[in-house]
């Protein structure tokens, strides 16, 4: 275990690195620091962090500059989350208060996430099988084409044209209607099946064909394998950090076009906590450089999806963390509200 001078000095190396992007003496550090302790001490200090992985020497400077180890140390034993102003939380607000639907929803908390950090914004589109249904409906396009538009508790909305059997009449497209919406509206997408099974047998023997093939098409949809949906923003902002990537910044583009990758990144959409990996501890070489900050958001207190930020390890954790949390909050709650 580290002393907390040591801890202290590590925390002041990572403050000073992130924010100067230079490496750390021990001189600029009791300069700039209330340590309390002389720079031969802090010298001392340094030598110890170096020893056990904390920081590294790059080059032959006589500075110092963190490990992944170090950020890790700092995020986890010294790093607040730093809560954003009463001016920021309004701009938030404001800013995806203006979203007509799940679609701008998601770009603008891009956009959003983006500017606020100056990373890379990543956010899921709220997962099907985590969501509820809020309502479906049917509407006839002809006298055997119907289109089935499922709209979800997060405002995502779904639609799919049923080529029918037979002709379908208004009369029996709105019974369909009103006792498929007496099941499974506010029921979770994981209940429908089950719920809906028997429907057809209540029907007259020569619409049950089509009641089937309606069902069919709402089951489908519920379970489609591209449900898991990602935007991206704010790609530019990598092209500010190029010293940061020790060869190339193109492993880096490459695994953010692998929208497989970037799911696993950010993790379960179930879990709703703040996960932050560094460096080595993302499992894609290519993002052997960088730290991804996530988190769940949705509404009623439980996870639909993740948003983070993509950016490299010296960025301002306690920043990023209370950027990415505020506007995760704000998105629970817009959603709540739709």
């Amino acid at each position: 275990m580290l002393s907390e001078r040591r801890l202290q000095v590590l925390r002041a190396i990572v403050q000073d690195y992130v924010g100067t992007e230079e490496p750390v003496g021990s001189k600029a550090l009791t300069e700039r620091h209330s340590l309390g302790v002389s720079p031969a001490t802090v010298r001392n200090d340094m030598a110890a962090l170096e020893d056990e992985g904390y920081i590294a020497q790059p080059h032959t400077s006589a500075g110092r500059i963190p490990t992944d180890k170090g950020y890790r140390l700092f995020v986890d034993k010294l790093a607040g989350v730093k809560p954003m102003s009463a001016p920021e939380r309004r701009a938030i607000q404001n800013f995806l208060d203006g979203a007509v639907d799940l679609d701008d929803v998601v770009a603008r908390t891009v956009r959003l996430l983006a500017q606020l950090t100056r990373q890379v914004a990543v956010v899921q589109y709220p997962s099907l099988t985590r969501s509820t249904v809020r309502h479906v409906e049917l509407l006839s396009l002809a006298p055997a084409r119907v289109m089935l538009v499922l709209i979800t508790d997060t405002g995502r909305v779904e639609q799919r044209m049923v080529d029918c059997p037979a002709p379908f009449g208004e009369a029996s497209l709105a019974d369909l209607r009103a006792r498929l919406n007496s099941r499974v509206a506010g029921r979770r997408f994981t209940d429908v099946p089950r719920l809906v099974e028997d429907l057809p047998e209540g029907f007259d023997v020569e619409d049950r064909g089509t009641v089937s093939t309606v069902l069919s098409t709402l089951l489908e949809t519920l379970v489609e394998e591209n449900e898991e949906r990602l935007m991206i923003g704010g790609t530019a902002n990598l092209t500010r950090f190029g010293h940061d990537f020790p060869l190339t910044i193109r492993p880096v583009l490459e695994a953010l076009e692998e929208q497989v990758v970037l799911l696993k990144l950010l993790g379960e959409a179930g879990d709703s906590g703040m996960t932050v990996r560094i460096g080595h501890e993302n499992a894609y070489e290519g993002l052997n450089s960088t730290s991804v900050v996530s988190v769940g958001y949705g509404s009623g207190g439980e996870a639909v999806a993740k948003l983070g930020v993509v950016g490299p390890t010296r960025m301002d954790y306690p920043g990023t963390m209370g950027a990415v949390r505020a506007v995760a909050r704000y998105v629970g709650q817009i959603l709540a509200e739709s």
